[in-house]
């Protein structure tokens, strides 16, 4: 559905502010939908980025300030994270055997298992981009980059 019709709007400054709204319109959506997914498993989008860093870095720990830098959303609250994590035993968080002013933060058995679970059906999340062909898609990534750049 067009951006106009979405949210009752006809005109845009320019293209550059049509863009720059339809960007985040539709980052609430698909945040949304994500917010949806992970539902059944009483995880929130940040929680999947974290445990998805600490599967990736499995079997070596990493420090909370590592996870931070890595994260997607750069605003979270990664010591808050990790303690919720904590309390539905999916991590295991242990003093830095070099460096007592930090924590080693590693996945747990009972993360992985929740990550096994939900890959398989992490197809439904790349399925919200069904109506971008592969092309289109690397097309779309392009673009997002150069904004960045």
């Amino acid at each position: 559905m067009q951006l106009e019709k979405e949210i009752h709007q006809k005109q845009f400054r320019n293209e550059q502010q049509k863009s720059i709204v339809n960007i985040l319109f539709t980052y609430n959506w698909l945040i949304s939908r994500i917010k949806n997914f992970l539902k059944p498993y009483d995880i929130t989008p940040q929680q999947f980025n974290v445990l998805r860093i600490l599967k990736g870095q499995h079997p070596q720990p990493i420090s909370t300030s590592a996870i931070r830098e890595r994260m997607l959303d750069k605003m979270s609250d990664v010591s808050r994270i990790v303690d919720r994590l904590l309390e539905k035993q999916l991590i295991v968080r242990t003093p830095c055997p070099t460096d007592r002013r930090l924590v080693d933060v590693f996945i747990s058995e009972q993360g992985l298992q929740l990550l096994s679970v939900i890959d398989m059906h992490i197809h439904q999340l790349d399925a919200l981009l069904h109506n971008l062909s592969p092309d289109e898609s690397r097309l779309l990534n392009e673009l997002l980059d150069k904004i960045r750049d």
